[in-house]
């Protein structure tokens, strides 16, 4: 039997597939068309043990370098952590994040995760520690009439114009992802198509969910204010919820977030100097 833990195998068809195997039999996920489309960048790394030719536990390196107020802070996430149920308890996970931990924990600001109930005793063995974030709504009522235009997302042309967007504007939030639009582009591109919207008359982008009477704001890109981008939105918006935190939280009701079988951990010295701050990643760039 030949055991080895991989990396840096996006062009190896076999590997490639294998992982892609093994996300489907997990999570449901297959990461071909993403890296078809080419958006799975360098920026994700699975890091795998693989047994004869096999990828059988995993877990991925996301590398998300964030503006957080001004300043560009290195970050990775760690995600897409599986082991096929035939390979489970033999320490594999433990086997890879030990590596990760050896080659990356010394050049970078920060590492953090989103895991489940179920494994939240195994990653404080390797220095994690929960972490907490805190998320922005409020009621609104809106009068104006409904501004914003969807943006097609539908072909690779679109998808190749919002990767453009996303490199060369800001966006409106205290703290956002750069440099890394494929992990964005995971989403745009599949299961968020028809989930992007522009204000004309701002040129701003918007990526948003409306559920009933509540507006899900994912981000804004652009410099504009959130109210204004509410109110775009139009009559019929009673309530919005930010899944980011904007520059400005003024007239917020801000809260501290917590999610169903899902924990913050993190670790590092932005984590240990930034722990009172109160800062949400954006949902759209979780890995």
């Amino acid at each position: 039997m030949s055991i080895s833990i991989r990396s840096d195998y996006r062009d190896n068809e076999e590997l490639r597939a294998s992982f892609n195997e093994l996300a489907g039999k997990v999570f449901g996920l297959d990461f071909e068309g993403w890296y078809r489309n080419g958006f799975w960048k360098e920026n994700y790394d699975p890091y795998s043990v693989v047994i004869d030719g096999k990828v059988v536990s995993n877990v991925s390196v996301n590398k998300c370098d964030m503006n957080y107020k001004g300043q560009i802070i290195r970050l990775l996430q760690l995600g897409t952590v599986m082991t096929d149920p035939d390979h489970r308890g033999k320490g594999y996970s433990r086997m890879i994040m030990e590596k990760i931990m050896d080659e990356y924990e010394d050049k970078v600001d920060g590492i953090y995760l989103f895991a489940n109930d179920s494994v939240k005793e195994f990653y404080p063995r390797f220095g994690f520690r929960e972490g907490r974030e805190y998320q922005c709504g409020k009621e609104v009522s809106v009068s104006a009439e409904r501004s914003v235009i969807p943006v097609p997302m539908k072909t690779k042309e679109d998808w190749d114009r919002m990767v453009t967007i996303l490199n060369g504007r800001s966006q409106n939030s205290a703290m956002y992802m750069v440099g890394n639009s494929g992990l964005y582009m995971f989403y745009l591109s599949q299961f968020m198509q028809e989930n992007v919207y522009r204000l004309p008359e701002k040129d701003t982008y918007v990526i948003a969910e409306e559920e009933d009477e509540t507006l899900i704001l994912h981000a804004v890109i652009g410099e504009t204010d959130i109210d204004t981008v509410i109110t775009a939105f139009g009559a019929g918006v009673n309530k919005v919820t930010l899944c980011f935190t904007p520059k400005d939280a003024d007239g917020f009701d801000l809260r501290e977030l917590h999610e169903e079988d899902t924990t913050l951990f993190v670790k590092g010295k932005f984590f240990d100097e930034k722990d009172a701050d109160e800062y949400m990643f954006q949902a759209i760039t979780h890995a």
